[in-house]
């Protein structure tokens, strides 16, 4: 029956309705097929309410659905007919159970701002990585929609996960799509997990095909998973998944490095523009967001707000964008307060100079001579203006020049290549009967040269044959890399040919032993030939202290969102880019927040005494100077040039050169810095902040709170982590004694411990009980493998057990995935246990509590207001006094707390006369919807002026596009279609159908003793 119902929501449509009664919110109760259901979400579709539902009644407990209310008969459970019971359980745990469950499950209101979850996670509680989220749900946003541009190294992925976790906790994260790159897919997947208890399934093409042979024909692989991360290599192929995504709505979906979302026609902007529309939060990441074109940047910016700016070619970024985009430094004030001693501050880049020997003092005299001539100097061989270069590309010299910069090896395959296919273009010459080209004869000679001088080098790594791989060894051996320590070091290059001959040269004279045309254990070389599981595996095993790997070799691959920090503070520049951005993004893997010892940089710097030869010094120690004083200055390096693509800055710093310019004349007529730099200032201290003040806490009641003598409160702004983790341990801790009747060991194999250093630890075994190994499906199939999770499962509350054991699996040398998962509030576990005490009472059933310290009897009521979508705009906890006659509407909160609800209230006495409780529900419910109905007003009005300038603003971006000169057909169409569409979301928005009541409790005082039961306030 359910899954029947499952398939027919399959396509996840969204659908259409011109007026939509909200009356299924979660956490509802619901009559369906004569079977009772927990609403967990409800949405319009064009079958009517979409209701995702969860079974509660024997036959289908725990079964999930999705009915139609178009197609099956939903009936909600009238509140005035909600049968009153007194709860008996000791010092009512039940019923602080039920409540607490409610309170937990309810979705956040939109009249909530405040963050509910930012300090319940494992990870430092930083203001500056809570602002993301705060932005994305301000009232200036219609929906969470934001690009979070934070420089390398500030913790973007915690941000996106301090986000998704608010927005779970609002009912508006239930499908979440993550699409990375695919070298940090498994790292995302590991920081949410870990730190956030947030599962993602890693689907990649195959775990794809997969699900298509387990799943019925024409169901959609995307649905078969709820939290899903892909690589953005398996979707860019748009045209083969397409039928698919577009047949799905997500309520969130993260792009990282959207930066490759700009170019227009590409495959990436092809899926972005798929996918934006149909979710409804979008969180992009990029460290550099733009190229530097504002048509470009508006187009991106478009994914988020169709209708941020009408003039691409005309707008303020921080007028026009400041409520879609944040982005600091290291140096901004608020980064700079928050990180303290978390992230030390980087060291100078070393430049250590090798002086050529005699044989690359040739190679130098070949090019100088030959290949790149000073424009207008006299080196011995003549002037440029005497001589003409030998390549028939002016281009392809430079080529040969960054390639013996980084190695004569890598020389040597640059000329074998450039050989070839001169050779080849030689005989198509000839067998199309053109004559020879003199110049082609010329080049392929001074080729030939050059390989003669490569060749008479040789390749072993002797000492004297490269002094840059001399100094290399040196340098490695003052910082301590060798065996027996664990000091380790990653080195870059550009070209792979001298990756894989450090690789082969450099451990034995560092020590290292191995089998011959074997690499050691100590060495990993990592680059773009190698799989993507191969790659995955040379950066795990760099992280992983007990793992034996002490030298990385990498390619800028790796200089993109990949985390090398873990066990190493020091990088060195084999060879170093001509570019500002590749260095400071190369830099940013050791430099990074939560690096504890002081990143240290050095690069090789290849120097020739040649006349006029183009050494290490001519280009590449002036970009690192640079780059080292603009990080100082400006905390990232990335505007400098105003180009802001480490493609486009190296493209257009060799056309510089090649046309006898400097790198000094190349930096100062960039456009970096200039007035007509519209974007440049995004790149600068743009986190808009003066006040620091941290972000607005939600206030949520809690039946748990820390102390355990406490009656019920409220999580108020600045609660400490370790008081709300206890307070959700109590919660647990009491929900397995009353499920389980306290007999969870037999029954799930639940069992207390405490580690050797300290801190304690439950384990269950989830394979005792199907509905919660059910949900666990949805964890990462290595993490579940490696865990043995089905068997058994070790969680904490304790956040230094936790972050303890998160070190011990990257000293491992096999796994870096904990084998103690801590529980935070959106764990699984918890809401399995959450859902399973919701259901504690019959259908339509609420407790009465018994206690001396009320009056009279006091009707605890959840009112909710909700939007078209579906989604609670005005949730109220109210407590109902004074009846009958004169009905008094207070807090829920304070009335438990007067009451001193708690786990030191006993059970003194039964309820009075329980038809007379019941006669008064009509008249407390009166009064509540009253309140509802006044706190709808309130909300409508403090929202009515942002509504009013959101349908302002989008009028006058309407005419504005309009009235744009040379507007097209096309382009108005588009125009029209994203005004409509973004005026009936704003009309969506607004508090409409009917509001929904429920009785949740009743407190009351007692009217008979219980037999044995001592004083009220007993232990």
């Amino acid at each position: 029956m359910a899954e029947q119902q499952v398939a027919h929501g399959d396509d996840d449509r969204e659908g259409t309705a011109a007026r939509h009664d909200t009356r299924y919110p979660p956490g509802a109760q619901i009559l369906v097929r004569d079977e009772e259901w927990l609403v967990r979400n409800a949405t319009p579709s064009e079958d009517g309410d979409k209701i995702e539902a969860i079974g509660v009644s024997e036959f289908v407990r725990d079964e999930e659905a999705v009915f139609f209310t178009g197609i099956d008969t939903v009936d909600l459970l009238d509140p005035e007919r909600t049968r009153l019971v007194a709860d008996t359980s000791s010092h009512f745990r039940r019923s602080r159970l039920f409540l607490e469950a409610v309170l937990r499950k309810t979705p956040l209101p939109q009249t909530e701002r405040g963050l509910a979850l930012a300090d319940r996670f494992l990870l430092d509680p930083l203001v500056y990585q809570q602002r993301p989220a705060e932005l994305a749900l301000s009232l200036e946003n219609l929906r969470p929609r934001i690009l979070i541009a934070d420089v390398v190294g500030l913790g973007k992925t915690l941000e996106i996960g301090l986000l998704l976790a608010e927005l779970i906790r609002r009912g508006r994260g239930e499908r979440i799509l993550v699409v990375t790159p695919q070298a940090v897919l498994e790292q995302f997947q590991q920081e949410l997990w870990t730190r956030f208890a947030i599962p993602l399934v890693r689907l990649d093409s195959l775990g794809i095909q997969r699900i298509l042979r387990e799943i019925p024909a024409g169901r959609n692989p995307f649905t078969h998973y709820k939290r899903v991360i892909v690589s953005v290599d398996t979707l860019k192929n748009i045209g083969q998944y397409r039928h698919h995504l577009e047949r799905i709505q997500w309520d969130a979906v993260v792009i990282d490095e959207s930066h490759n979302l700009i170019n227009a026609g590409s495959q990436r902007r092809a899926l972005a523009e798929v996918l934006g529309p149909r979710t409804d939060a979008l969180v992009l990441a990029s460290a550099t967001p733009h190229n530097g074109d504002k048509h470009s940047f508006a187009d991106l910016i478009a994914l988020l707000d169709p209708a941020a700016i009408a003039d691409p070619e005309h707008y303020d970024p921080e007028a026009d964008l400041r409520h879609l985009f944040i982005r600091r430094t290291k140096i901004s004030p608020e980064v700079r307060d928050d990180i303290g001693t978390e992230w030390a501050d980087r060291g100078p880049t070393l430049s250590l100079r090798c002086p050529a020997t005699d044989d690359e003092e040739r190679i130098f005299a070949e090019l100088t001579e030959h290949w790149l001539p000073p424009a207008d100097t006299d080196t011995g061989f003549g002037t440029a203006k005497e001589r003409q270069p030998i390549a028939t590309d002016p281009l392809f010299a430079y080529n040969l020049l960054k390639s013996f910069l980084s190695s004569h090896k890598a020389l040597a395959a640059t000329v074998a290549t450039r050989s070839v296919k001169l050779a080849k273009d030689s005989a198509r010459a000839e067998e199309a009967g053109r004559k020879p080209d003199p110049a082609v004869a010329v080049e392929r000679q001074a080729l030939d040269r050059l390989t003669a001088i490569t060749d008479s080098i040789g390749y072993d790594g002797a000492p004297g044959d490269s002094a840059k791989l001399d100094r290399l060894v040196a340098q490695l051996r003052d910082i301590g890399v060798g065996p027996g320590s664990a000091v380790r070091a990653v080195v870059f290059s550009e070209r792979v040919p001298t990756l894989k001959w450090l690789a082969e040269v450099v451990p034995a004279r560092l020590g290292f032993k191995a089998a011959a045309g074997v690499l050691p254990k100590a060495v990993q070389v990592m680059h773009g030939g190698l799989t993507d599981d191969e790659q995955r595996r040379c950066v795990d095993a760099f992280k992983l202290a007990e793992n034996p790997v002490r030298l990385l070799f990498t390619g800028d691959l790796a200089s993109e969102g990949v985390n090398l920090h873990p066990q190493c503070h020091d990088l060195i520049h084999y060879d170093i880019p001509w570019s500002l951005i590749r260095i400071e993004q190369r830099n940013g893997r050791i430099d990074r927040y939560g690096q504890k010892h002081q990143p240290r940089f050095a690069a090789m710097i290849l120097t020739s005494q040649v006349p006029g030869a183009k050494d290490d010094r001519v280009v590449a120690e002036k970009l690192l100077k640079r780059e080292e004083e603009a990080h100082k200055l400006n905390g990232t390096a990335e505007a400098e040039t105003g180009y802001y693509r480490a493609e486009e800055e190296e493209r257009r710093l060799i056309r510089e050169l090649v046309e006898g310019g400097t790198v000094e004349d190349f930096l100062a007529t960039a456009p970096g810095g200039s007035d007509d730099d519209l974007l440049g200032g995004l790149f600068g201290q743009v986190d808009g902040i003066t006040e620091h003040e941290p972000p607005l806490r939600a206030e949520i009641p809690s039946l748990f709170e820390p102390d355990a003598g406490a009656a019920v409160g409220t999580d108020p702004s600045g609660a400490s982590a370790a008081g709300t983790a206890a307070g959700t341990a109590a919660f647990v801790d009491a929900a397995f004694a009353e499920l389980y009747e306290d007999r969870a060991d037999d029954l799930i194999g639940l069992s207390r411990g405490t580690d050797p250093r300290g801190g304690t630890y439950l384990a269950l075994s989830p394979a005792m009980a199907p509905d919660l190994l059910h949900r666990l499906k949805a964890l990462p199939p290595s993490y579940l493998k490696e865990q043995g999770v089905a068997k058994r499962m070790l969680l904490t509350f304790d956040r230094g057990l936790a972050q303890d054991k998160l070190d011990d699996a990257r000293e491992k040398s096999d796994t870096t995935w904990p084998n103690v998962s801590f529980l935070t509030d959106i764990h699984p576990v918890v809401e399995w246990l959450t859902d399973k005490v919701l259901v504690q009472f019959g259908r339509q059933e609420a407790p009465v509590i018994t206690s001396p310290y009320v009056a009279g009897p006091a009707f605890l009521i959840q009112g909710i207001c909700s939007n078209a979508l579906g989604r609670p705009t005005v949730v109220k906890w109210m407590s109902v006094t004074g009846l009958p006659g004169t009905p008094v509407v207070g807090d829920l909160a304070e009335a438990l707390r007067d009451a001193r609800v708690g786990p030191r209230l006993a059970v003194t006495g039964r309820p009075g006369d329980l038809e007379r409780l019941t006669s008064l529900l009509p008249e407390a419910l009166a009064a509540a919807r009253n309140e509802l109905e006044r706190a709808k007003d309130e909300w409508a009005e403090l929202i009515r002026e942002p509504f009013a300038d959101n349908r302002d603003r989008l009028k006058q971006w309407r005419q504005d596009s309009l009235d744009a000169g040379g507007i097209t057909d096309r382009r108005r169409r588009r125009v029209e279609r994203t005004a409509d569409e973004q005026a009936h979301l704003l009309d969506q928005l607004q508090t409409t159908g009917l509001p929904l009541l429920r009785v949740l409790a009743v407190l009351d005082r007692p009217a008979q003793p219980v037999p044995g039961d001592g004083d009220p306030t007993e232990s």
